[in-house]
C-alpha cells in the first residue's frame, strides 16, 4: 500500500522470484532497487515534477519551498523537484520537513518559521491525512491569504473528493495536479457496480478513487498475464535451511515466477485508468490535470502533457504539432488564496529580516548624482540620479529586498572619509560579520552612488556592471576671440568683401533688368514690381530657382558670368570656414601645453583624478575644488591670478558643468577612459543572504533598464588608465568619484 512498506516486500519477492505489484507506492527511490520482480502499476512521483515546474514557470515565480513528509515517500520526490526547478532558474531556499506523526504544535512551529521567510510559494507533498492537518493550521496562521501560493501533489489531489468539506474550505485557492483519468462508459459502469456491491455491504468503505481504479487494472493485468503464461503448476522449490531459521528464511523459490513476470511485463490493454503499459516495470505516465480548489469544490483549469506543456484542452484525435508552452493564458480562471483573482508575486516582505545597509556618499558638490539632506528629526532623505537607478532596479526585482540608505557621514554631517574608505566599509562589514558575527554601525552591505569602478577597489569588493559610462577630460575657458561664435559664419570673408558682394548683387540685377526689359514681358510692370524683380532675380539665380526666361543674348552672357562668380565665391567661402574651424581645434589647450607652461590645474577633492594628475603634474600645480561654483571661480581667475587654467573631472560631471556655464567653458583635449559608475557589493557572497541580493548586473541605455541576478563581475584587470599599479595612493582629501 505505502512506499515505506515496499522495500521489505520487494526484497521478499526478489528472494522468492514472485512478482510484487503495487498500485499506490509512488516513491521514486523504489526504482533504484532495480528488482526485476517489482511492478509499479501506479505512477512514479517524479512524473508530476514537470507539471508542477510548468506552473511555477507560467507565473514567473523564482523561488519555491517544498513541504514534505519525513519518510521515504516524502523525500523521494525532492531531488527531482530541485533539479527541475534549477533548470528553469528557480531555486529552493529552504526545505520544510514535517514528521509523519507531527503534533499540532510541531506543525504550527514549522509554519511559523515559513511565515518569517520571504518566499510565498509552497509545494506540499505528503499523504492526505497529514496534509489536511497542515492546511487547517496554515489557515489559522493566516497563511491561506493574499500573497501566498500553494501547490499540492497528486497524493493529496487524488483524495480531494473524499476530504471533509471543512478541510476543503481551509484550502481555498490551492492548485493541485493529478493524473488524467478519461471519463468512459466502462469507468462509469464499474463505479456503479463498485458502489452497489461494496458500499452496501460495508457503508464505511472508501469511495472509488484513482488507487481503486489502478488496483482493478493491476488485478486484471495479473489475470491476463497468468493466462498468457499458461501456468498450471504453481510450486515452490524448497531451500536448505537450518532448524533455527525463521519462516522468512524458509521461503522457497517459485518455479513459475520468471515466466509470470515476463508475461506481466509484456501485457498491454485499455484499462479503466487508460492505457496499461509497463516499461521497465513501471506504468507510463498519462497527461496531468491541473485543478483549483474553489468555494464550491474542485475545478479543472487546464492540463499538462509532456509534448505540449500547459494546454487548455486535450486533443487525442490527431498528433499535436504545437510547441511546448508554459503560458498562464492556457489556464482557466483561477481563485487564489484570500479569494484573489490575480496571481501572487511569490514573495513578500518577511516578518523578520535584516535590512540591507546601503552606504551613500555625502557630497558638497555635483549633488545631481547623490544628495543627502537631513530633516529636523535627524532622519535623512537621499535623492539623485544614482539613487533613482538603484531604486528602480530593486523595485523591479522578482522578490523583495528590504534596504535602507545610511549616509557615510560624521556627526557634523560631513563626509566621514573618502570614497576609498566608503568602499572599504563594505569589505569591513562582511569581514566583521564573518569573523566576529558583529556588524559595526559604520559598515555597509553595499554602496549606491557615483562610485567609479577601479582595479584596486575590486581586490576587496565586487562591482556591478557599469550603469553609467565615464572617463576623464578637462574644461578650459573659452578664449575671447572664440566667444563670438554666433557670427562665425560671416568671418571667412572680410566686411569689405561682403560689401563688394552686395553691390555686385544689386548691379547684376539692375544690368539684367536693363537688358531684358525692352524685349521681355517678365521684367515689366509697375515701378515697385520692377524694383522687386531686380533683387529677386539676383537671389533666385544663386539657387537656380528663377522662373523668368532670359531672352537677350547680352543678358545671357551676364548671367553666365554671374553664376561663375557665385560658384567661385561659395567654394572659397566653404574652404575658408573649414580652415578656420580646423585651426581652432588645433590651437585648443592640451595637457602637454599645460605641463610645459607650468599652469595650475584643478581637480575635485572628492575625485580619484588626483592619482592621474600627480603622475603628470607637479603636486604644487594641483588645486582642489569642492563644487561646480568653486570650479567656476577658479577658472574665471585664471592661473596667473590664483586660479587655474584648466579643470580635470569625470565626463558626467563636466557635462553638468558645461550645461550650467555653457557660454564660458568648453571641453577640450583627449578623453581618458574609465570603467564607469557601478554599485558596490561584497565579494564574500556566501556569508549572508541579504548581501547575495546585492549581486545585480546593471546596464542602462537610453530607453531600457536591464538586470539579472548572477555571480559578481570581477574587474581583475581594470580598463581604467589611472590604475597603473595595485596600490591605492591617496592624495589629500582624495576619495571619490
Amino acid at each position: 500500500m505505502y512506499s515505506v512498506q515496499a522495500n521489505f516486500l520487494i526484497s521478499l519477492g526478489q528472494k522468492a522470484q514472485v512478482p510484487i505489484v503495487t498500485f499506490s507506492a509512488t516513491s521514486p527511490s523504489l526504482s533504484s532497487l532495480r528488482s526485476p520482480y517489482f511492478v509499479r502499476a501506479t505512477l512514479n512521483d517524479s512524473t508530476q515534477v514537470n507539471p508542477i515546474v510548468a506552473i511555477i514557470q507560467a507565473f514567473g515565480w523564482k523561488e519555491a519551498v517544498p513541504i514534505y513528509e519525513d519518510n521515504e515517500f516524502g523525500e523521494g520526490i525532492v531531488p527531482f523537484l530541485t533539479d527541475a526547478l534549477e533548470q528553469v532558474n528557480a531555486r529552493v531556499p529552504y526545505r520544510s520537513v514535517i514528521p509523519s506523526t507531527a503534533t499540532d504544535e510541531q506543525i504550527v512551529a514549522e509554519l511559523s518559521k515559513l511565515k518569517t521567510m520571504q518566499t510565498r510559494v509552497f509545494i506540499v507533498h505528503m499523504l492526505s491525512s497529514l496534509g489536511s492537518l497542515l492546511f487547517a493550521k496554515a489557515a489559522q496562521l493566516g497563511m491561506m491569504s493574499k500573497d501566498y501560493a500553494w501547490i499540492i501533489t497528486d497524493s493529496i489531489t487524488n483524495e480531494l473528493n473524499s476530504m471533509d468539506p471543512s478541510v476543503l474550505a481551509s484550502m481555498l485557492g490551492v492548485i493541485g495536479v493529478k493524473p488524467y483519468i478519461p471519463q468512459t462508459k466502462e469507468l462509469d459502469d464499474f463505479a456503479i457496480r463498485y458502489k452497489n456491491m461494496t458500499l452496501q455491504s460495508n457503508p464505511k468503505a472508501l469511495n472509488l478513487d484513482i488507487y481503486g481504479i489502478w488496483a482493478y487494472d493491476s488485478a486484471l493485468a495479473l489475470a491476463m498475464a497468468v493466462e498468457k503464461a499458461g501456468l498450471s503448476n504453481l510450486t515452490y522449490q524448497k531451500t536448505n535451511t537450518s532448524t533455527n531459521s525463521t519462516d522468512l528464511e524458509a521461503f522457497g523459490v517459485s518455479l513459475s515466477g520468471p515466466k509470470l513476470i515476463q508475461a506481466l511485463s509484456s501485457t498491454t490493454f485499455r484499462g479503466l485508468a487508460g492505457n496499461f503499459q509497463l516499461v521497465d516495470g513501471q506504468l507510463q505516465a498519462p497527461p496531468y490535470e491541473i485543478v483549483n480548489i474553489v468555494a464550491h469544490g474542485v475545478s479543472g483549469i487546464g492540463y499538462w502533457t509532456k509534448e505540449n506543456g500547459i494546454v487548455n484542452k486535450l486533443k487525442f484525435t490527431s498528433s499535436s504539432t504545437s510547441a511546448y508552452s508554459t503560458s498562464k493564458d492556457n489556464l482557466g480562471s483561477i481563485t487564489w488564496p484570500g479569494n484573489e483573482s490575480s496571481p501572487p508575486k511569490g514573495w513578500a516582505v518577511p516578518t523578520k529580516t535584516k535590512k540591507l545597509r546601503v552606504g551613500v556618499p555625502v557630497k558638497a558638490g555635483f549633488t545631481e548624482f547623490v544628495r543627502v539632506t537631513w530633516n529636523s528629526d535627524n532622519t535623512t532623505k537621499v535623492e539623485g540620479y544614482c539613487i533613482d537607478v538603484f531604486d528602480a532596479v530593486m523595485a523591479a526585482l522578482p522578490y523583495d529586498v528590504p534596504y535602507e540608505y545610511i549616509p557615510f557621514a560624521t556627526p557634523d554631517r560631513k563626509m566621514a572619509g573618502v570614497y576609498n574608505d566608503l568602499v572599504y566599509e563594505v569589505y569591513l562589514g562582511v569581514s566583521s560579520f564573518f569573523l566576529f558575527s558583529l556588524i559595526n554601525e559604520q559598515n555597509y552591505d553595499a554602496v549606491a552612488g557615483d562610485v567609479t569602478i577601479l582595479g584596486n577597489r575590486s581586490q576587496y569588493v565586487d562591482f556591478t556592471l557599469p550603469y553609467r559610462e565615464s572617463g576623464v577630460s578637462m574644461v578650459v575657458p573659452i578664449p575671447e576671440d572664440k566667444k563670438g561664435n554666433t557670427w562665425l559664419l560671416v568671418k571667412p570673408l572680410t566686411w569689405e568683401l561682403w560689401s563688394t558682394i552686395f553691390v555686385s548683387f544689386v548691379l547684376f540685377g539692375i544690368l539684367v533688368w536693363f537688358l531684358e526689359r525692352p524685349r521681355n514681358r517678365d521684367f515689366r510692370g509697375t515701378g515697385w514690381d520692377q524694383f522687386c524683380m531686380i533683387f529677386w532675380f539676383s537671389f533666385s539665380t544663386m539657387f537656380f530657382a528663377h522662373k523668368e526666361r532670359v531672352v537677350s543674348n547680352s543678358a545671357k552672357v551676364v548671367v553666365i558670368v554671374w553664376l561663375l562668380a557665385v560658384f567661385i565665391l561659395t567654394q572659397g567661402y566653404a574652404s575658408s570656414l573649414t580652415s578656420m574651424l580646423t585651426v581652432q581645434k588645433l590651437t585648443d589647450t592640451d595637457v602637454n601645453e599645460l605641463i610645459r607652461n607650468k599652469e595650475y590645474v584643478g581637480y575635485s577633492n572628492t575625485s580619484f583624478v588626483y592619482e592621474f594628475l600627480k603622475k603628470r603634474f607637479d603636486k604644487s600645480q594641483l588645486r582642489p575644488f569642492k563644487s561646480a561654483e568653486e570650479m567656476d571661480q577658479l577658472l574665471s581667475k585664471g592661473s596667473a591670478n590664483g586660479g587655474i587654467a584648466a579643470a580635470f573631472h569625470e565626463i558626467p560631471y563636466l557635462n553638468l558643468f558645461i550645461a550650467k556655464y555653457r557660454s564660458k567653458y568648453m571641453m577640450v583635449g583627449p578623453t581618458y577612459k574609465a570603467a564607469g559608475f557601478g554599485f558596490v557589493c561584497d565579494s564574500l557572497d556566501y556569508i549572508y543572504v541579504s548581501i547575495l541580493r546585492c549581486r545585480l548586473f546593471f546596464f542602462l541605455d537610453s530607453t531600457s533598464l536591464f538586470f539579472s541576478a548572477g555571480l559578481p563581475n570581477r574587474f581583475s584587470s581594470s580598463t581604467s588608465c589611472f590604475e597603473e599599479n595595485s596600490e591605492c595612493d591617496r592624495g589629500p582629501d582624495d576619495g571619490g568619484d
